[in-house]
């Protein structure tokens, strides 16, 4: 099951800049010197989120001069303190060599720490690597439970993965056009190929077939939103 190469190409400076205040660009206005210095007076109490928040600025220029390397420092201070976000960033800079020099293997190491906590990036990004055999052996079974990991919390890329692989019989899943249809019905909600392929989907199934897709699919968003609302409550 090989994944487009362009899943490889995310970078702390593609995520970071959705942390900062929708009115901010990154820049050196008095309000945005005012969020970089909030962000870092939290940082100096411990505060995890706040060290993340500074890579952002660091990274895109928001209230402080540009500066990589720094931006890099704080990464991994909160990587290292095991805050999620940032060490399924710190991944994604060693899978692109940003920052940092290339190593697929440290990359699967860090995405693991963070996908062990529930990340959904992290854990979509450990199944590409189970999947392209990138930094770890290829395994399809490992590839899918991280795949399913993510979709269960609602992430669509990895619920078009999952439609993709019941839709063609991959990934260690039995081929079920039903799953696929439905995966690939929730997935497009966001996603234009997904809603292409369910389409295309719909034109080969059954009546019965289609409904029980469409069934299929409002049970799975149940279940999902079930599972986000129990994470949320700390079950």
């Amino acid at each position: 099951m090989k994944l487009a190469a362009s899943a490889w190409l995310s970078s702390i400076l593609l995520t970071v800049l959705a942390l900062l205040p929708t009115s901010v660009s990154g820049g050196m206005t008095p309000e945005e010197v005012k969020v970089f210095e909030t962000y870092k007076a939290k940082a100096k109490k411990g505060d995890l989120e706040a060290y993340f928040n500074l890579v952002a600025c660091y990274a895109t220029g928001c209230g402080v001069p540009k500066d990589y390397a720094e931006a890099g420092n704080w990464l991994r201070k909160a990587a290292d303190q095991g805050y999620a976000p940032a060490q399924a960033n710190l991944g994604n800079n060693y899978a692109t060599g940003f920052g940092v020099p290339k190593d697929l293997v440290e990359a699967v190491k860090w995405y693991r720490k963070a996908a062990d906590q529930g990340n959904a990036l992290a854990q979509y990004f450990l199944g590409v690597c189970y999947a392209d055999g990138k930094g770890v052996a290829k395994d399809d079974v490992e590839s899918v439970k991280w795949f399913r990991k993510a979709a269960d919390q609602g992430d669509a890329s990895c619920q078009y993965i999952l439609g993709h692989c019941y839709a063609n019989g991959k990934g260690s899943l039995a081929k079920d056009d039903v799953e696929a249809y439905a995966y690939y019905n929730l997935a497009g909600i966001t996603i234009e190929e997904a809603r292409k392929n369910r389409d295309i989907l719909e034109k080969k199934l059954s009546p019965d077939a289609v409904s029980r897709g469409q069934q299929r699919s409002t049970e799975l968003q149940k279940e999902i939103e079930a599972k986000i609302a129990a994470k949320r409550a700390g079950k």
